[in-house]
């Protein structure tokens, strides 16, 4: 164990730790919040008071109902299938995991720190063994002990993709990459955990046997996805609608598509969970049909949050700015938002082509289609967010999309076209959403630049609710004609491998689902991934990214439209509110409070 991995895991979970224990000791004892500039006579903490820092950390009490509201439900709220971001972020309230981000704000709130496990791994050499010791005092809702066979079998959830479809599957791929294992439900050993590359040496044990080393793996364990689930609990793809708790709080009912409420789980321990402080005795979501009133119940303080943390409607985002400032902060979310350029595509085979689309663009005005600087985000300049290591921001601009070219060079563009074969022009169609209304104006905002060069484009709005299907299938893309998808992403965990992996790697085109729209097959790319995830220390797999993003651009695949950024509502009786890098900008849910408990 004496790898840089391994020295620079110890290090950040002694950094974590600290950070942990003098946020629980503000949050018990005050030292920070309170109203501040922009604050309103309501209590409101101020403006952008709780981004990248704590508002109103002294104020938090234990007791009380937090509330809730959601235009939209979880995908699942089974930790095996949850995809959803604030699914990821609301699921700890009733699932813990080994490690999971450290409940501070900011970047250091995309760190790892211990949760079920007494310390971050113990690593080999070798940066394939990882071995994890249980703590004491840990258990289920129903008082039984969390042990290690327990945790096991939650992840070999995974593998019944069958059954369990739509999470993600980065430990199946990390920890069985030739497809053995066929998963608990097939598994033809009598205590079904069979997979052989976890080891359960007694119940306080967890051992992690990886065939090839990867250096996010104890960021995918801090995934919900990791999260332990008992055996003789598994109601399998009926398991979303009450997981069993190994959290502060447990499911009393759901309504799917009308509310969830959780209430305390009496067995949780404060004294086994370093993490989580549980203030409120109940937390509730109501989900909504219609945004708008979403946002005018926010506003008028029936709730305290919203769930899926996107930012407030157009019309909400107005009365929250003019009458209610102290009550929102305007995060960057860690999404960029896009058009990409399938290869298969004519022209968009050729590089100058795409070039063409680049120049062409006016950058400003696609910004103000997304909602303008402060609710948009900054111009878009490359591929890779903040908030992923080895992100340059917008100081990497290898287009002047910020600066000289940020409202279109038409000369310029013209001369990618004439380099292409098309000093004419050509004509291609814009695939967008139909349900994502930004993304229709970015479109028609992309249209009409792209029409003073000479490419003419027709939108087609496809239902968003099928996306796997229609530019999730190449095949689809082609017969389509789909020449420029808009779409966002964002990353999975902080690092190029939990952002860019499933957009830029060879190795995930896939012929239904597909997220590498580009279709990119490029050898040098495939092979800096294939480095990164074997380089053990920050350094070099912060410079590893960096060269990803550069190849990403010199290719012209991409147009990033904005580093997002939201709008986001918090009530005036919120405590201990902050944003965590480490859930792409959203409020951290896990510790939030209320400032009185009526």
């Amino acid at each position: 164990m004496t790898t840089q991995r391994t020295s620079g895991r110890r290090k950040q979970a002694m950094a974590a730790a600290a950070v942990v224990a003098a946020l629980l000791t503000t949050a018990a004892c005050g030292g920070g919040g309170g109203d501040s500039d922009g604050g309103s006579k309501n209590g409101a903490a101020g403006f952008d008071a709780a981004n990248n820092k704590i508002a109103q950390a002294d104020l938090a009490k234990k007791g009380g109902e937090l509330k809730f509201a959601s235009a939209q439900d979880a995908d699942s709220w089974d930790t095996t299938r949850g995809y959803y971001g604030f699914m990821w972020n609301f699921s700890r309230y009733y699932s813990r995991q080994l490690v999971t981000n450290t409940p501070a704000p900011g970047e250091k709130g995309a760190g790892v720190t211990p949760d079920l496990a007494t310390d971050v791994a113990k690593v080999s050499d070798d940066g394939k063994t990882y071995t994890y010791t249980l703590r004491d005092g840990i258990t289920w809702e129903d008082g039984k002990p969390i042990t290690s066979k327990d945790v096991k079998y939650g992840i070999e959830r995974v593998w019944a993709q069958d059954v369990l479809s739509g999470g993600p599957t980065y430990l199946k791929e990390v920890l069985d990459p030739e497809d053995k294992y066929q998963g608990p439900y097939k598994d033809k050993s009598a205590d079904k955990l069979g997979l052989k590359a976890i080891e359960t040496p007694d119940d306080k044990t967890i051992v992690f046997k990886l065939p090839q080393a990867n250096s996010d793996f104890e960021e995918m364990l801090a995934l919900t996805s990791a999260s332990p689930v008992r055996q003789d609990k598994d109601t399998k793809s009926k398991y979303g609608l009450k997981p069993f708790s190994s959290g502060p709080y447990k499911f009393q009912s759901y309504n799917p598509g009308k509310d969830l409420t959780l209430v305390r789980n009496t067995e949780w321990k404060q004294e086994s969970d370093p993490v989580r402080k549980a203030y409120p005795d109940k937390v509730t979501i109501k989900f909504f049909t219609n945004a708008n009133e979403l946002d005018q119940r926010l506003i008028a303080g029936d709730y305290d949050v919203d769930l899926a943390q996107t930012g407030l409607s157009p019309q909400g985002r107005t009365t929250a700015l003019k009458q209610h400032e102290g009550n929102v902060d305007n995060p960057v979310s860690g999404y960029i938002r896009y058009a990409v350029f399938p290869q298969s595509v004519k022209p968009f085979d050729n590089i100058h082509c795409r070039k063409a689309v680049l120049y062409g663009a006016d950058h400003v005005s696609l910004q103000t289609a997304r909602g303008g600087p402060q609710a948009g985000g900054d111009i878009g300049t490359n591929m890779l967010p903040p908030s992923v290591p080895g992100s340059e921001g917008q100081k990497y601009d290898p287009y002047e999309m910020a600066g000289a070219n940020k409202k279109g060079n038409v000369a310029k563009a013209k001369e990618e076209l004439k380099a292409c074969g098309k000093p004419n022009g050509f004509k291609t169609t814009i695939a967008v959403r139909n349900n994502k209304p930004v993304e229709v104006a970015t479109a028609e905002s992309l249209q009409a630049s792209l029409k003073k060069i000479g490419i003419t484009v027709d939108i087609d709005q496809f239902d968003g609710s099928q996306t796997a299907g229609i530019i999730g299938s190449p095949s689809n893309v082609l017969k389509k004609n789909y020449g420029i998808i808009i779409m966002g992403w964002g990353p999975d965990f902080p690092s190029v491998q939990g952002y860019g992996l499933p957009l830029w790697s060879s190795d995930y085109i896939l012929e239904s689902g597909n997220n590498n729209y580009a279709l990119i097959k490029d050898k040098e790319i495939d092979g800096l991934f294939d480095k990164y995830v074997t380089t053990l220390d920050d350094a070099g797999k912060a410079d590893i990214s960096k060269q990803i993003n550069h190849k990403v651009m010199e290719g012209g695949y991409y147009l990033p439209f904005v580093f997002e950024k939201f709008i986001n509502w918090r009530s005036s009786r919120l405590a201990n509110v902050y944003t965590s890098d480490g859930y792409s900008g959203m409020y951290d849910f896990v510790n939030l409070g209320l400032k009185s408990s009526k």
